[in-house]
C-alpha cells in the first residue's frame, strides 16, 4: 500500500484513536464481567459503550474496504486480522503492529530492531490475549455446573497455563463456548510462543555468526 493512498491516510489518522477505543471496550467488558455488584444503570452504560465502540470498529472496517477498492470477499480474505477484530472486538488490541507503524511514521526511523519488535509485539499480545481470554472464559464458566473455574484468579491462572502451552489440567472449561475460546487461545499461544522463540533463536544465531566471522585475534 502506497503511503499517500487514501487507505494509508485513513489508517494514519484513525489507528491510535481506535486502539484507545479498544482499551475502553475491554475496560467496559471487564466491568460487566467482574463488577457484579454494581447498579443496573452502570451495567447498562457499559453495554451501551461496548455497542457504540463495536459499531465504530465496524464502520472503520467498511471505510477501509471502500478505500481499498477491492471486492468485499477479496478484502475479507486479504485482511484477515481486520475481519477477526470486527467479529471479536475483544481482540482489537492485537493490532499493535499497525499502531506501531503509524507511530513510527510520525517519529521517523524505528528505534527497535526487528527481533526486538517481534518479541515486544508477541509479549504485549500475550498479555492482552490472556486478559481478554480470561474474562471471556470466566463469564461462561462462572456458575456453570461442575465448573472448576470459581474465581477470576482461577481464570487468569488457566489463561497463563494455556497460552504458555503448559496446561496443568487443574482448571479446565466445562461449557461449550468456554472450550471454543480455549481452543482459540491454544492456537494463539502456539503462534506467539513460536514467534518469540524463533526470533530469539535467530538473534542468537546472528550474534554468534558475527562473533565467528571476526575470528581469533592475529598475533
Amino acid at each position: 500500500m502506497d503511503d499517500d493512498s487514501p487507505a494509508a491516510r485513513w489508517e494514519q489518522r484513525t489507528e491510535i484513536p481506535l486502539f484507545a477505543g479498544s482499551l475502553i471496550f475491554i475496560a467496559a467488558y471487564a466491568t460487566r464481567v467482574l463488577a457484579t455488584g454494581i447498579e443496573a444503570f452502570w451495567r447498562t452504560l457499559c453495554l451501551i459503550v461496548m455497542l457504540a465502540l463495536w459499531a465504530l470498529f465496524a464502520a472503520d472496517y467498511l471505510v477501509r474496504w471502500r478505500l481499498g477498492g477491492q471486492r468485499f470477499l477479496r478484502f475479507v480474505s486479504t485482511h484477515f486480522l481486520h475481519t477477526v477484530v470486527v467479529l471479536l472486538p475483544l481482540l482489537r488490541p492485537l493490532r499493535i503492529v499497525p499502531l506501531y507503524d503509524v507511530v513510527q511514521r510520525r517519529q521517523g526511523e524505528p528505534r527497535l530492531s526487528l527481533y526486538a519488535r517481534v518479541i515486544a509485539y508477541a509479549s504485549l499480545s500475550t498479555l492482552l490475549l490472556g486478559f481478554s481470554g480470561a474474562l471471556a472464559v470466566y463469564q461462561q464458566e462462572r456458575g456453570a455446573p461442575g465448573a472448576t473455574m470459581v474465581t477470576f484468579g482461577d481464570a487468569v491462572w488457566w489463561a497463563a497455563s494455556t497460552l504458555s502451552t503448559v496446561g496443568y489440567g487443574d482448571i479446565t472449561p466445562v461449557t461449550r463456548l468456554g472450550r471454543v475460546i480455549a481452543t482459540g487461545m491454544m492456537a494463539c499461544g502456539l503462534g506467539l510462543l513460536g514467534a518469540v522463540t524463533g526470533s530469539f533463536s535467530s538473534w542468537l544465531m546472528q550474534t554468534f555468526s558475527r562473533e565467528s566471522d571476526k575470528g581469533p585475534p592475529r598475533r
